[in-house]
């Protein structure tokens, strides 16, 4: 049934930001309610200011698919809002643009397609606002995504950008979004002259460009150009939350396994009767190595190479002290996930079926697999249960917040359990402290653009 939305302060506060301006970035914090904010922004805009008429609102394709309308059934004052999915075939798409709808929700990657496909008719796009859930999607300005969003963005009369994780590799991660809100007013028409303004370079021996440190006070001036057109807000200042336990789960390999894994590295080889596993660079040894710590790595002919399974045995223990309840199990390499099903015949995937998001929320799972990349945004799975385990980490800052806020979000009445299973003395304990140094770059620029909702409320009064 669908329930009366009763906004907090901050919800008001950003629903206001979107409605002020027609160009503007919310970074809310997972379980803040973005999607929410921005729908009742909408419906106020089309039914109330007439300002606007149809929304296009581009996102991650399981979000597409499951969350937004999802959201338009939860409330009642979003009931009557009309809605089209321009997902599925091409068929399908085409379909979807021809009924007449106030939101129309697409996936990333059928972006392109959507612009060739009026340009080709010669059409201008029918959309008079764009929202772009998870704008952090485009923190790449050399990917096609943002090429072609760059070349329409203008096209739309208002822009919201949503995400959480507006910098999860560095302050050099912020120019393409910004650049898609204010075109360039506040960092430069272009990334290089935002590297030269902001950064220099630190150049390795071959003098080679290795990486880029920002200027005395250019963090500073930075956030001060853009606090006008973006706000942040964390959950831990506006939400009872209940407390979240990060937890360390060691296995340590024998001595067999310990060998295998430092010829690895130091040789970049193992040779094996079904298969040599090999590294022929440094990228592809991280690859190896975290494989390795994960139980089993691929070998030169794409078959799986088994080394142990410490991690299996780890992930036995915290099922067997979960004592039946609901667990969600994210993997990193598809031999991770197909060891895991078969160790545990219960284990049911994300993309099983079109009910496993339901079904989890219901508890009728007891161990949900996903990948980050597919399940790490978005999603709401915290009435589903409070126990997550990290089978193999990822690099992303992005994707570990992401998926971490799939159960530790608003709504969630336990205490939240994270449990890590890393290899003792391995790459996976690399991953982990990279992953906690970008999370305290990502809050220095959270905390830069903090929303002051009581500072304004008073210069409004």
């Amino acid at each position: 049934m669908p329930q009366e939305f009763i906004p907090y302060e901050y919800q008001k506060y950003a629903i206001e930001q979107i409605i002020n301006h027609e160009r503007y970035a919310l970074f809310l914090d997972m379980g803040l309610g973005k999607t929410v904010s921005t729908l009742t922004a909408v419906e106020q805009l089309i039914y109330d200011h007439l300002e606007i008429e149809k929304v296009l609102v581009v996102a991650p394709l399981r979000v597409a698919k499951h969350t937004w309308d999802q959201e338009i059934f939860k409330w009642t004052h979003l009931n009557h809002l009309r809605v089209s999915k321009i997902l599925g075939n091409e068929k399908q798409r085409r379909q979807s643009l021809m009924k007449d709808a106030d939101i129309y929700i697409i996936n990333v990657d059928n972006l392109v397609w959507l612009i060739n496909h009026f340009q080709n008719r010669k059409q201008d796009l029918p959309f008079d606002m764009l929202v772009v859930d998870e704008l952090s999607g485009f923190k790449d300005p050399d990917s096609e995504r943002f090429k072609h969003l760059r070349k329409v963005s203008p096209l739309f009369r208002r822009f919201v950008g949503l995400t959480g994780t507006p910098s999860p590799n560095g302050l050099l991660d912020l120019w393409s979004q910004i650049y898609l809100i204010d075109r360039g007013e506040r960092l430069g028409q272009t990334q290089g002259y935002y590297k030269m303004r902001y950064f220099y370079p630190i150049q390795n021996g071959r003098g080679y460009h290795k990486k880029y440190v920002l200027r005395p006070e250019a963090e500073k001036n930075i956030y001060e150009l853009i606090s006008d057109i973006c706000v942040s807000m964390k959950s831990e200042d506006y939400l009872d939350l209940p407390e979240r336990i990060d937890n360390i789960v060691t296995v340590q390999l024998s001595n067999k396994e310990r060998a295998l894994y430092n010829q690895l590295q130091k040789e970049k080889i193992l040779e094996f009767d079904e298969g040599d596993i090999v590294a022929d660079n440094a990228g592809a040894l991280t690859q190896k190595l975290l494989q390795l710590a994960n139980g089993a790595s691929y070998n030169e002919d794409q078959g799986v190479q088994k080394i142990h399974n410490r991690k299996l045995k780890a992930l036995e223990t915290i099922v067997e002290e979960a004592q039946g309840q609901s667990i969600l199990v994210f993997y990193s390499f598809q031999h991770d996930r197909d060891r895991i099903k078969k160790k545990f015949k219960n284990a049911v995937q994300i993309d099983d079926h079109d009910d496993v998001i339901a079904d989890w929320n219901k508890g009728n799972i007891q161990m949900l697999l996903a990948h980050p990349a597919s399940a790490g945004h978005g999603l709401n799975l915290q009435e589903g249960g409070h126990i997550m385990v990290w089978f193999g980490l990822p690099w992303s800052l992005e994707l570990y917040q992401q998926a971490n806020a799939r159960l530790d979000r608003q709504g969630q009445t336990e205490t939240v359990i994270v449990h890590h299973i890393l290899a003792e003395n391995t790459i996976d304990q690399r991953v982990l402290k990279v992953l906690q140094g970008k999370e305290k770059g990502q809050n220095d620029l959270i905390d830069a653009v903090k929303a002051e909702i009581d500072k304004v409320k008073s210069e409004v009064s």
